[in-house]
Order: structure tokens, then C-alpha cells, then sequence
């Protein structure tokens, strides 16, 4: 055997590359080749799992019943006083299938539970606690996640913790609500079982005052100085409030804010993520006005209130005074009403990659969106990736972003590879007499190298006569595009097609693509908010 085969981390590597290409059956086959290999070999395709099936399928095919979602010939053990549970087993594991199915449980470092109740049963984890001798199922666990998490699995969830689990992140199932009594005995033995908690996410909790209160009180006997990352979606006492706006070491957060409660004073200095939900708007900047926040990045606000009046004016006031405008690189807004908003009030954040506001159409459109608008959020913004400005666009539209718009985006942000907008997929369609995409004399040349992959055109039609002619401008604009998003209209299916069947052609041509029978002269120089058609005349 080569001496390099006797370093563990080459092992581990090795091992990494074999599980990348989802070789399994040589994963195995080299950790049972030498005794030496099997921990390090062996740690790796176990490190990580989306279920617990695979560690349960390590104790024999005998141990469990054909079905093991059914009872067929159960065995009845004492868990609660008075309570009794079947389990889906044809016998108890002996000492030495413990063993084994031990030694695969103590490689488990991250747990992804996803839609898999069966895994998850009271009744399996029944079992597994006697097992186990109430020690932990998972000794060296560091990250639990579970996915719409049932009832009757809540009160399992502390015997798969471990002294060693930095991250928790739990999100119940929308049909299956715990009871308030059983979420206080899971929330209440989290910072004893995981005194080192990094990152903590509960979502889907039910809207319940016991549980608001147990929450908060999990929250405040936490390790202050250890926790990174908060997201819940229960509100919380005052007391709790005031504890979390003041953790010097947090990165991420996430609350919600009721009608009658507000944010204290945030002093954050480390904090790079807030996300806020909120039912009304008094008050929400507070905590802003002479916060510490230096570092901020991400700002998440879903207002549930219907008026949302000069939102971005007031976060424009209170924002600049709370950190510098080349932190911040990503604003979401989402609010489930129609909204007109003034968009000026976002220029100064010229460090923007990601800009989405999302609002309600309803009956009658209420995107605003115009050249105008698209063009200077261009130019003060030239490293967005991601820009959606209100939901899927909708049709008929009183205004939209044109050809000309879209031309000035491409030109200013090149990295952009997401956009939603209102647009007028008539200003696409010009006669096809005239000669190519130009800048004018004394303008700078127009940039072709946009990396706009994906387009959502929402419910805008493109007439059927016309698909050729839109695919090749848009191909014109945006030569990167792989995927357009429509609602039922598969005109805008063609539209793709042709792009892709042009690109093929001109890949097996070999030559340079035909310039578009268009000609757009674009000035660069602020005198013009965009793109004028023009004639060869």
C-alpha cells in the first residue's frame, strides 16, 4: 500500500470525489478493502443526510416488519405513564445490531428531514429511545433540519440533539399543529441539550400567546454570545425584544412585529441580514434613528398593512443615517396590495445587486414603471444581478418599460441575470427595413455582454406573426437569455425556441450573427432617458 493512503485527510478526499460522483458501491468497497480506511472513508458519504431511512435500514431486514409503515405483528413497550405505543417491529434489535446502528449514528453530523413522516414516526423514535439508553440518537449532530415537522414528532426532536448541534431550523407542518404544552417541553430543553447554538429558525409556529411566551423564553436563556443567526416568525414579549436588538455578535434576523408592539433601539454592530414582518407601520423606524448598524447588507420588510404610503422615502431618511449607502446590496419588499411607489428614493444605494419589490396589481395595474424609471435605477445601480419590480407583469398596462429601456439596462448592468418588469412587447416589433442596433456619433458604444439569463413576462401576449421578429430583438438585447417565464401563452415558448434554434444555426455557420434589422441610437451622455428608433433614411 502507497504511504500517502496512510494520511487520513487523502482518504477523506478521496472518499469526497467518490461521493461527488455518486459512486457508492466503490465508497464501500474502499472503506471494507483495510480496516484502516472504513472511519475515514466512511465518514464522508454519512457526514450528511436528507432522512433518517438510511440509518434505520443499517439494522437487519428481520428487525422490521415488510411494511414498516404497518403494524402486522407489534411489539408494545412502556414510554409515558399510561401511554402505550405499537411499534413497526417483528423484534428488538439485539446489542450487537444496536452496535452497529450506533456506529453509522455517531458519523451523522447534518440531518435534513424532509416530507418523510414515516421517518419520523413516534413510532420509530419509540424504539430508538429505549435503543439508546436515552442518550442522544445522534451524538455528534451539529445541523437538524426539519421540514414540515408533524405533532407527534415534536416531542422526539430533543433525543436527536446533542451538546454538539449549532443550528436547528424547524418549520412545522401547516395541517398537523402541536399543541402549546408540546412545543414548551421541546422549546424549554433546547439551550440546556445545545449550549452552543449558532443558528436558530423556527417557522410555521402557531399564532398561540403560550407559545409566543415560550419562544421568547427559550430566547432569553440562549447563549447570547454564541448565537450568529435568529429567524422566527412568533412575536415576542418586550422582554425578549429588547435582548435580541442588543446581541453584539449577531449576523441574521428575522422577527415579526404585532399591531400593538415595536422594535426597541438596535444596537447590531456584526449584523449583515434583517428581515421584518410587520401588521402596521407606526413606529417600524424606529429602531433605525441612531441604530448601530454599520454593516448592514440584506433588508427584508413584508408589511401586511394595505397602506403603505412613502415607504421608501422613509427608509431613504432613516437608512443613510443608520449606515452608509455603499453597504447595503439587497432590498426586498413584498406586500400582498397594490402600491405606486416612488422609486427615486433608492438611487443613493449605489452598491445595489439585488432590488425586488414586489406588490399587487389587483384589478386595475399599478405598476408605474417607465423608461424613465428603469434607466436611472440603471445607471445608479450597475451591479445589479436581480431587479423585479412588482409581481409577474400583467396586461392591459397604462405604462411599461420599452424597447429603449430595456436597452439601457443591458448597457449599464451587465452582471444582471434576473429581471421582472412591466414592459410593451409592442416596442419590440419594428419593420424590419432598418439596419442594426448603433450608438449615435459622441456617444459611448453600447454594450452587448448582458448576462440576463432569466425573463418573466408574466401574462403579456406577443402576437403569433410577430414571435420571429421579438426573439431575434431580444436576442439583440439580451444574447445570454436561456429561459422567459410566461402564464399559459406559448407564443412566448416560441419566442425561446427561435432564440435557441438562431443560436444553433449561427454555432454551426461558424460565422458572426446577421445584425437585426434594427437601428437604436442610445445616448449615454444623460440627455436622453433612453433609446430613439430610427430609420437608414
Amino acid at each position: 500500500m502507497h504511504a500517502c493512503l496512510n494520511v487520513d485527510e487523502i482518504l477523506r478526499l478521496i472518499a469526497c470525489e467518490l461521493v461527488a460522483s455518486k459512486a457508492r458501491a466503490t465508497t464501500v468497497a474502499l472503506a471494507c478493502c483495510c480496516k484502516s480506511f472504513e472511519d475515514p472513508v466512511l465518514d464522508v458519504p454519512w457526514e450528511t443526510q436528507d432522512r433518517l431511512t438510511p440509518l434505520l435500514d443499517s439494522l437487519p431486514r428481520g428487525v422490521w416488519n415488510k411494511r414498516r409503515r404497518t403494524v402486522s405483528a407489534p411489539i408494545t413497550c412502556f414510554l409515558f405513564p399510561h401511554l402505550f405505543v405499537q411499534k413497526p417491529l417483528k423484534r428488538l434489535p439485539t446489542t450487537l445490531e444496536w452496535a452497529r446502528f450506533r456506529k453509522y449514528a455517531r458519523r451523522m453530523r447534518n440531518l435534513e428531514e424532509g416530507d418523510d413522516p414515516g421517518a419520523l414516526s413516534s413510532e420509530v423514535f419509540s424504539v430508538l429511545q429505549v435503543g439508546t439508553a436515552n442518550e442522544p440518537l445522534l451524538p455528534n449532530l451539529r445541523t437538524l433540519c426539519l421540514r414540515s415537522t408533524a405533532g407527534e414528532s415534536i416531542p422526539f426532536i430533543p433525543f436527536i440533539l446533542s451538546p454538539r448541534t449549532t443550528v436547528i431550523d424547524i418549520e412545522f407542518s401547516g395541517f398537523d399543529f402541536p399543541t402549546p404544552a408540546v412545543v414548551a417541553s421541546m422549546l424549554t430543553t433546547l439551550p440546556t441539550l445545545c449550549p452552543n447554538l449558532e443558528k436558530i429558525v423556527l417557522q410555521s409556529f402557531p399564532s398561540d400567546l403560550a407559545i409566543a411566551a415560550d419562544v421568547s423564553g427559550m430566547l432569553l436563556t440562549t447563549n447570547r454570545n454564541t448565537l450568529r443567526c435568529l429567524q422566527v416568525d412568533s412575536p415576542l414579549t418586550e422582554e425578549a425584544r429588547e435582548a435580541i436588538c442588543k446581541l453584539s455578535n449577531l449576523r441574521e434576523l428575522s422577527v415579526e412585529i404585532s399591531e400593538n408592539t415595536s422594535l426597541p433601539l438596535a444596537t447590531l454592530p456584526n449584523l449583515t441580514s434583517l428581515e421584518i414582518i410587520y401588521y402596521r407601520d407606526r413606529d417600524l423606524f424606529r429602531m433605525f434613528h441612531g441604530a448601530t448598524l454599520q454593516k448592514l447588507e440584506s433588508v427584508t420588510f413584508r408589511p401586511q398593512s394595505e397602506k403603505n404610503g412613502d415607504f421608501l422615502g422613509e427608509f431613504e431618511s432613516v437608512a443613510l443615517a443608520a449606515l452608509t449607502q455603499n453597504t447595503l446590496s439587497k432590498f426586498t419588499l413584498y406586500t400582498p396590495w397594490s402600491w405606486n411607489p416612488s422609486y427615486t428614493s433608492l438611487l443613493p444605494f449605489t452598491q445595489m445587486t439585488c432590488l425586488e419589490i414586489q406588490f399587487s396589481c389587483g384589478d386595475d395595474c399599478s405598476s408605474s414603471v417607465d423608461d424613465n424609471i428603469i434607466t436611472n435605477l440603471a445607471r445608479a445601480m450597475p451591479k445589479l444581478e436581480t431587479l423585479q419590480l412588482g409581481n409577474g407583469p400583467c396586461y392591459p398596462i397604462h405604462t411599461g418599460v420599452t424597447v429603449e429601456g430595456l436597452v439601457a439596462l443591458a448597457h449599464h448592468c451587465q452582471n444582471l441575470a434576473f429581471l421582472c418588469v412591466h414592459f410593451q412587447v409592442d416596442s419590440l416589433i419594428v419593420p424590419p427595413t432598418t439596419a442594426m442596433i448603433t450608438s449615435n456619433a459622441g456617444s459611448t458604444p453600447l454594450r452587448r455582454d448582458c448576462a440576463l439569463r432569466y425573463l418573466v413576462v408574466g401574462i403579456i401576449p406577443v402576437p403569433e406573426e410577430s414571435v420571429l421578429v421579438v426573439a431575434l430583438t431580444l436576442a439583440r438585447i439580451f444574447p445570454r437569455i436561456e429561459r422567459i417565464e410566461s402564464v399559459e401563452n406559448d407564443d412566448w415558448e416560441k419566442v425561446m425556441d427561435t432564440i435557441s434554434l438562431s443560436r444553433k444555426i449561427i454555432d454551426f455557420s461558424g460565422k458572426q450573427s446577421t445584425p437585426l434589422p434594427l437601428r437604436y441610437t442610445y445616448n449615454l451622455d444623460g440627455t436622453s432617458p433612453g433609446a430613439t428608433l430610427k430609420s437608414d433614411s
